[in-house]
């Protein structure tokens, strides 16, 4: 790229509109000066171009979402999947639906994309009859493939606006996109159904379709911004795209009031009477009717999930800021996003993301236009003040600035192109200090590359990390929910059906009332694990696989800074809380006293097959989707899942000097599973295990071959 020459993406824009501008018949003369034809094969070229880069992401992201087989934070699905199965498969679908959904803290948006998916294939399967252990396994695995699409979109949009700030003949665009598909935390995060990184597709989405020709000085004025039709399309896709963004995630409008911000700014600095006064009344408008149609379909959809008129976003701000309930999960100091977020982003990138951070909000380069040097500038101040805000929060997660990782990738680009790569001549000659690399005269040929032992490292780093991230690390809690139904298949093969009506019917047609009543009552899996530990009804499935896990509810009912929240306890909290007599006994008062306060009472007059039958529970009360009934405390499931840290606990209850010593229940090792080299939270350490109570028939036996060492299933009585 020529030195002080605009990108050629915004080079096209700003030409198209000079020409637009010019007099009757000067467009012709330029037209013939440039070459019809050799233009007409360059935009066939770049076409093609684009299309190859935008199949072979989207198929890379879909090998991607293939291979993620580990767990990392329950918004992932509490947030996203559990509402949209409630969405596709009713209220009486078992879906868990978390207290934010029940005060309405979370736009339907994001969960009613996976919800329609859900029902359209859910619709095609049941149409063609399909087996239903292969439906299940199909509803399980969609919501990742669909995520591909929208992680695919985000590198391709990565790529399309680093090639409109360098332009086509540098090389920092394809550095932009290599990095963007080989990042770590892009193949680790990218194909989960976060909102987080549905926000950032649409981020860079917006960011690229974004009028940057506002950000112009003055040589550039004649260009007229927002007086071209495709610049006003242009500017509309933008504002769509971050209004969604907003709705989802209202910490996004930081990044847009910085970058229209920057672009008012401009507009009216150096404009002067150059500046047709319509163009800020075309950009306020259109914010106003973009923002007035996208907050329109937000309603109506919020409308039709909860049943009721309401606005999410005043609810979350009302929630987090004022009634301080983020704190209640987790408080870091204020460099976290300093220390840990940027770090943890661009990992082995990070010395070139500085870098190039610093330059793009410092001095402007030598080589780079005025328009250039403002786009980088922008984006660059739109990472700190987003990063610089959020820090003031007390909750802080990697996921809140996970949108800028985009913005932070295309300012490194340059300085990893020219790190790694030399001009085909290998001409030495004089650099200034402050020249952005990848900004080298124009080449006719490929980049050399160099370095390439150093390159070599750090590409074969980020690769174990994102293999051991996505196949190994904390795998447990996905492969358990896979043994769960796949045993619920194997036990009740006449309770497979989706929806719950189907599932009562099915259930009906049994020749035995106490098989229908075992299929409809049945506490299969008890999970004694840090509350939403695993997936729920998204890998569970069935209806009738009624589940049942420890809670953790904020403390809605108490004042912020009460002594009453500071010492409040949720249910995980209790039956890990350390009791006096060492830790291998901290459980056993929870159980005892809320998990089976009847059970333990009554065990020395009662078998343990009255107990099955008598103290059943319940039905499922309306609407709650969380696997349990109002009698809670008084069943005993089939399975039980824990880490092994809770073996101890388990044995002190259920053992001869327990007290649940006259329950019937001798738990035994029938699955575990490795759950990764290492855990921050004690809780989760060890192997994720499934004992199996022996209450009820058809228990799972293992076999010879999966008694052996790295089967994952052993059977181990206690």
């Amino acid at each position: 790229m020529e030195p002080g020459s605009p990108a050629e993406g915004l080079r096209v824009q700003l030409r198209a509109d000079s020409d637009a501008a010019a007099p009757p018949g000067a467009a012709d003369k330029l037209d013939s000066k440039r070459g019809k034809t050799h233009a007409q094969m360059h935009a066939q070229v770049a076409a093609a171009q684009v299309h190859d880069v935008l199949s072979l992401l989207l198929a890379f992201r879909f090998l991607n979402a293939l291979c993620m087989r580990s767990f990392f934070q329950p918004d992932e699905y509490f947030q996203a999947l559990e509402p949209a199965w409630s969405i596709a498969f009713g209220s009486g679908s078992g879906a868990w639906l978390t207290w934010e959904w029940q005060h309405q803290l979370r736009s339907s948006l994001h969960p009613a994309i996976f919800g329609l998916a859900y029902r359209a294939v859910d619709g095609v399967m049941s149409f063609l009859h399909l087996f239903p252990p292969f439906r299940a396994f199909i509803l399980v695995a969609l919501p990742g493939a669909l995520q591909s699409v929208f992680a695919a979109l985000g590198d391709f949009y990565t790529w399309k606006l680093a090639m409109d700030i360098y332009g086509r003949e540098s090389n920092a665009p394809w550095a932009a996109l290599w990095v963007t598909v080989l990042n770590p935390w892009q193949w680790y995060c990218s194909t989960r159904t976060f909102s987080n990184s549905l926000e950032t597709t649409l981020t860079i989405a917006a960011l690229c379709y974004w009028p940057w020709e506002m950000l112009a000085g003055a040589e550039a004025s004649q260009t007229r911004p927002l007086q071209q039709r495709d610049s006003v399309t242009s500017l509309r896709i933008s504002l769509v795209f971050a209004a969604v963004a907003v709705l989802l995630r209202p910490t996004n409008l930081l990044i847009w009031l910085v970058v229209l911000g920057f672009s008012l700014a401009r507009l009216l600095l150096t404009g002067g009477s150059l500046l047709p006064k319509s163009t800020v009344w075309v950009l306020v408008r259109e914010i106003g009717v973009c923002g007035v149609a996208v907050l329109a379909l937000s309603l109506v959809s919020d409308r039709l999930y909860f049943g009721f008129w309401t606005f999410p976003p005043y609810k979350w701000l009302y929630f987090n800021i004022s009634q301080s309930l983020a704190v209640f999960y987790g408080h870091m100091p204020w460099h976290y996003y300093l220390s840990q977020g940027v770090p943890l982003l661009t990992t082995t990138f990070l010395p070139f993301t500085l870098v190039g951070l610093y330059k793009a909000a410092s001095s402007p380069s030598y080589n780079l236009s005025t328009l250039q040097s403002n786009i980088l500038r922008t984006l660059a101040f739109t990472t700190l003040v987003m990063i610089a805000t959020l820090s003031l929060i007390s909750h802080k997660e990697v996921r809140f600035i996970y949108p800028l990782l985009p913005i932070l990738h295309i300012l490194a680009a340059p300085y990893i192109s020219a790190f790694f790569t030399k001009p085909p001549d290998a001409t030495p000659t004089p650099t200034p200090t402050n020249q952005p690399a990848g900004s080298t005269p124009s080449q006719s040929s490929p980049a050399i590359l160099r370095r390439k032992l150093t390159l070599a490292y750090l590409l074969s780093l980020n690769l174990l990390l994102a293999g051991y991230l996505s196949v190994f690390h904390q795998s447990a809690p996905i492969a358990v929910l896979s043994f769960l139904r796949s045993e619920f298949e194997r036990i009740h093969p006449d309770a497979l059906a989706m929806h719950p009506s189907a599932s009562s019917s099915a259930s009906s047609s049994s020749s035995s009332w106490e098989n229908e009543k075992n299929e409809e009552k049945e506490l299969f899996a008890l999970f004694l694990t840090p509350c939403h530990s695993t997936p729920w009804r998204s890998h569970l499935v069935y209806p009738a696989l009624r589940a049942r896990a420890l809670t953790c509810e904020p403390p809605l009912h108490t004042a912020p800074g009460s002594l009453e929240r500071q010492t409040y306890l949720d249910e995980a909290d209790r039956f890990y809380l350390l009791q006096e007599g060492g830790a291998a006994l901290y459980g056993v008062r929870f159980l005892a006293e809320e998990m089976w306060p009847g059970l333990v009472s009554s065990s020395s007059s009662s078998s343990s097959q009255s107990h099955i039958q008598g103290w059943r529970g319940e039905e499922e009360e309306e609407g709650e989707g969380k696997g349990k009934g109002k009698g809670k405390g008084e069943e005993i499931p089939r399975y039980i899942i824990g880490f092994e840290g809770i073996e101890p606990v388990l044995e002190a209850f259920f053992g001869l000097e327990g007290p649940a010593k006259g329950m019937g229940v001798r738990p035994r090792k029938v699955w575990s599973a490795w759950n990764g080299l290492f855990n921050d939270d004690w809780r989760r350490r060890g192997r994720l295990v499934v004992w199996d109570t022996g209450v009820y028939g058809d228990s799972y036996e293992a076999t010879d071959a999966e008694r052996g060492e790295g089967s994952g299933r052993v059977v181990d009585e206690l």
